[in-house]
């Protein structure tokens, strides 16, 4: 997968000043890529029992919703804060630079449901261990996570402890 860094655009100084935008949406473009790049996220996998796919608002619902149909299983999304239609459970976390919330549906994953969490970047991990503790709360058993980018140097790794995690592309910085 390491090839598919040169789609992957740079924008500086997004959303803040002093932060390194990866934009996705160049890799998106390239039909090759995008295949290669949900195959290679989902291979890991395929000969785990996966009851659902996760994904996170919003590119986590571009790569975790084709990643669920090839392994054959459903797709939940994990949202904004009034997002989701219906009764909702709901989690704050920080992000590297400011806090939000994520929500998913009360009844979207069923007790003891093995659940992959889906998202394109892993930074500080503070998003990822939202959804981690969403999935928890909701009777999920989380199974593993994936991402397509991980920033090694923010470390994001530390706080989702021992959860199995596959990461298809790192960056130094």
């Amino acid at each position: 997968m390491e090839q598919l860094k040169k789609h992957i655009r740079h924008v500086p100084d997004y959303p803040k000043p002093g932060i390194l935008f990866y934009d996705i949406t160049t890799l998106l473009l390239d039909p090759e890529g995008f295949r290669e790049m949900v195959d290679g996220l989902t291979e890991p996998f395929r000969e785990q029992e996966i009851d659902v796919v996760v994904g996170i608002e919003s590119r986590g619902f571009i790569l975790g919703a084709p990643m669920a149909d090839r392994l054959g299983v459903g797709f939940v999304p994990v949202r904004k804060p009034g997002k989701l239609p219906a009764s909702t459970i709901a989690q704050t976390y920080e992000l590297e630079y400011g806090n939000d919330s994520l929500e998913i549906h009360e009844d979207a994953v069923a007790s003891g449901q093995r659940v992959l969490i889906v998202d394109d970047l892993l930074a500080t991990g503070g998003t990822a261990c939202a959804a981690k503790d969403l999935v928890v709360q909701a009777g999920g058993n989380v199974i593993g996570m994936a991402f397509l980018i991980e920033l090694l140097f923010l470390d994001g790794r530390k706080r989702l402890g021992d959860t199995p995690l596959f990461v298809g592309l790192q960056y130094e910085s």
